[in-house]
């Protein structure tokens, strides 16, 4: 990053004033008549009502529309383990966007905590006052069993976005990189570079789609993960294949995905030349992918390239999913974000890409055309129908596979904000 970008961002951070979020009333609190029902003696009904019936705090607060983001700050960006305090201008950030994309209410929370454990008993202690959490930037495999513990404990959706948003946008991608290569899924053989949260559910999310698993070479630091290893995790054994593979160079030989969610320059053109013909490069590690598009594209100019930046064709961004899935599952009361939700948000946003390019996609990112290809295989961020695509896709699945306490709302599909 220049110098000039690094001030600029500690700008916009500080200025206006300091941080990028704040309370806004929702109704009037003008006269005396409207304090004595915002507060005392009126809010007495309101709490006898939720008193009587805990689903009343739908009606009459902000729960159903407010999200909690939550971290330990134990993996921050592609910074590390910098502490809870630290992260918090990614957790503001996590709550711009949820506003700004689909209209929802949150508030950020960084947890000091001594154990997993100690984290598991903060959340579920204030899960209440939500209407879903997000998780975000907790270090792997600790990040797995929070979750999955959060997820039986509260009766509301826990989603923790670096593991399963960066998976259905991967997945969305690839789907639609296989379909323009000509290959399918069913087939494909695929190397991972990178066995923590995001590739595992990357992995799991492709299988559900339809991939093979036998056909996934998972590598972490000491190589391919395979049947023959005794130093895996329980969250590793699940992708330990029976191969003769032992190396990253193994894995990505003949293969026709490579999957990499690492760390920056971990890839060479040499390597990217061994694979099958007609290649799909997701490099996603960030800001610096394991291998550069240019560099992809002199070694293999068949080859379709996708990494997590902007400034590439082909961006692997979380914003393209957690605000419409979270909106989705608000508006149907979901209790939880299941594997068809997210199977449902990938599709969508895959089938979206095929559709002709808004105006307003054009003059956000000055083009004069853009078309479903091997430069464009996932949505823009600024692209409006995100909303009501994406959103309606996952309320439909949660009431189809028996996890909403709601119907579809009169509503959808939403066409903007304001229809919310």
């Amino acid at each position: 990053m220049s110098e000039d970008l690094k001030q600029a961002a500690l700008d916009y951070h500080a200025n206006p004033k300091p941080g990028k979020i704040s309370v806004e009333l929702t109704t009037p609190a003008n006269s005396a008549r409207d304090l004595s029902l915002a507060y005392s003696p009126g809010v007495a009904e309101p709490v006898k009502a939720i008193a009587e019936d805990p689903e009343n705090a739908y009606k009459y607060t902000a729960k159903g529309n407010m999200v909690a983001v939550i971290t330990d700050g134990t993996a921050i960006l592609g910074l590390g383990d910098l502490g809870p305090l630290a992260s918090k201008p990614v957790m503001e950030g996590k709550s711009l966007l949820f506003k700004r994309f689909a209209g929802v209410d949150s508030i950020d929370i960084e947890v000091e905590s001594e154990s997993p454990q100690a984290f598991i008993d903060t959340v579920r202690r204030i899960a209440n006052t939500f209407g879903g959490i997000n998780l975000e930037d907790i270090k792997a495999p600790e990040c797995f069993e929070i979750e999955r513990t959060l997820i039986e404990q509260c009766d509301i959706p826990v989603f923790h976005d670096d593991q399963h948003g960066t998976a259905i946008v991967t997945v969305a991608g690839v789907l639609n990189a296989l379909e323009i290569q000509g290959k399918k899924i069913e087939e494909a053989k695929m190397a991972v570079l990178g066995a923590g949260a995001a590739a595992i559910s990357c992995a799991k999310l492709l299988i559900l789609a339809g991939m093979n698993p036998q056909n996934i070479f998972m590598c972490d630091r000491k190589g391919v993960i395979h049947s023959g290893r005794d130093d895996l995790n329980q969250y590793k054994q699940g992708f330990a294949v029976d191969t003769d593979k032992r190396t990253v160079d193994d894995a990505i030989e003949g293969a026709d995905i490579f999957l990499g969610l690492s760390g920056p320059n971990m890839v060479t053109g040499e390597q990217i030349k061994t694979m099958a013909d007609n290649a799909i490069v997701f490099a996603c590690a960030n800001p610096v992918p394991e291998i550069m598009p240019e560099i992809v594209k002199e070694v293999r100019p068949d080859a379709i390239m996708a990494t997590g930046r902007s400034d590439f064709p082909n961006q692997v961004n979380n914003v393209l999913g957690f605000p419409f899935i979270f909106r989705g599952a608000l508006d149907v009361r979901a209790k939880r974000i299941n594997e068809e939700m997210k199977l449902a948000a990938a599709k969508a946003l895959a089938n979206l890409a095929k559709e002709p390019v808004t105006q307003e996609v054009l003059d956000a990112y000055k083009l004069d055309s853009l078309e479903f290809g091997k430069d464009y295989i996932i949505p823009k961020a600024t692209d409006s129908r995100l909303l009501g695509i994406v959103s309606t896709a996952v309320a439909q699945a949660a009431i189809d596979t028996g996890v909403s306490a709601g119907p579809l709302p009169a509503n959808y599909p939403l066409k903007s904000i304001e229809d919310i």
